[in-house]
């Protein structure tokens, strides 16, 4: 278990967006998993398998809470004054790239959190977890066109909410 850890632990916080929530959600998937360890047939391959759990539990979870849970991106820049010097010789991007970077980060963050959680889940496995389509539609229960044509709509979605940052994301 420890092989999937920090790819499950990543991908529980970007659906939740909070360290704790996402240690629940990992603990309890965890424990899922290994109590169901024996029941796993070798159908489908394991992380496909890991993520349906981690993917139910978080939906789970929310239904059970009936809150939105946003994914605040609070990990703010600080640059010491060594490290400013440091970047002024250093090739590495300026103060003002970080920001921008930064900001784009943000927006593209709030656009995806915008998304219903079914359209949420599907982004992060295939853009954030390189998961195929055939493994996304085993994770999430759904026909590959379905998952297809989702994919397709949260992309569309969040492209029109970027719309107005058009040359922060040079559209």
């Amino acid at each position: 278990m420890r092989r999937y850890e920090k790819q499950v632990y990543n991908f529980a916080y970007r659906l939740t967006g909070n360290y704790d929530d996402a240690n629940d959600i990992l603990s309890e998937a965890f424990m899922k998993v290994y109590n169901a360890l024996q029941s796993f047939r070798g159908d489908a391959n394991f992380t496909t398998w890991l993520f349906k759990i981690v993917t139910n539990t978080y939906l789970d979870e929310r239904k059970r809470s009936k809150g939105h849970l946003n994914i605040p991106l609070d990990e703010y820049i600080e640059l010491e004054e060594s490290q400013v010097t440091r970047q002024i010789v250093d090739p590495s991007p300026s103060p003002s790239d970080l920001v921008e970077r930064r900001e784009r980060a943000e927006i593209l963050q709030e656009a995806i959190n915008s998304l219903p959680d079914y359209q949420r889940v599907m982004l992060l496995l295939y853009h954030g977890h390189n998961k195929s389509y055939e493994e996304i539609a085993e994770i999430i229960g759904l026909p590959i066109g379905t998952v297809k044509s989702r994919l397709n709509r949260a992309r569309h979605a969040v492209r029109q909410k970027l719309e107005s940052c058009r040359e922060l994301f040079n559209l």
